[in-house]
């Protein structure tokens, strides 16, 4: 199999998914042995056992797709995920607090989620399309100072998802830090992951894996 594979996230987060479909999308993932599969909370626990044993992660996102949630309902959903064995988790920041310029509530939520969601990793989506360049950077800042352990670009919700310009600028204000970066939204084809891996993501976030690896082969 392809060496793109490891790592590609397999992505379901359609409110109208089904039960069906995220067994379509875990076999998806085995078939293809792709890094790990991202589906909503409700679904952890059936992914858990579809997939345990087999390598392929299990990750969801919380305060999803906006950010604008309570706190507390955050570090909740992150804490009752990884009870359920999530092994890696991808919050929404409070995009609203960030714009505001609360920059210290941004943080604190981070820690929260972090110290919740433990061991479980933890990657903190910025919304890069609703972001300046400055504002990528201080986001990058709050991701660090808060502990998680990776960036990531998009929802997938947004006007606009990755891009290989975003993803550069990101690994540039990351520099030695034991930071991941994660680019998902909008990447649907082999050509764009690796220009995104080149870029410097070490994840990538995508809802056709599987056809990715299959027109790598």
């Amino acid at each position: 199999m392809t060496e793109l594979a490891q790592y590609l996230e397999h992505t379901l987060l359609k409110p109208e998914a089904t039960v069906a479909d995220i067994i379509k999308l875990c076999e998806e993932a085995k078939k293809y042995q792709l890094g790990g599969v991202c589906i909503n909370p409700c679904y952890v626990a059936l992914a858990r056992h579809l997939l345990t044993g087999t390598g392929v992660k299990v990750i969801t996102v919380i305060g999803f797709p906006l950010g604008a949630t309570y706190p507390e309902v955050k570090e909740l959903e992150a804490k009752m995920a990884a009870d359920n064995h999530a092994d890696e988790i991808d919050m929404v920041m409070n995009i609203s607090a960030f714009k505001t310029g609360d920059y210290q509530a941004v943080e604190n939520e981070i820690k929260m989620v972090v110290a919740a969601a433990a061991p479980s990793l933890v990657k903190v989506i910025i919304e890069t399309a609703l972001l300046t360049d400055e504002e990528k950077r201080k986001a990058c800042q709050l991701v660090i100072a808060g502990g998680a352990q990776f960036v990531k670009t998009s929802t997938g919700f947004a006007k606009s998802g990755a891009t290989v310009s975003d993803v550069r600028l990101l690994k540039e204000e990351i520099g030695n830090a034991a930071l991941g970066i994660k680019a998902a939204g909008g990447i649907r084809d082999a050509a764009t992951a690796r220009a995104m891996l080149e870029a410097g993501a070490t994840r990538i976030g995508t809802s056709v894996g599987n056809l990715i690896v299959a027109e790598d082969i």
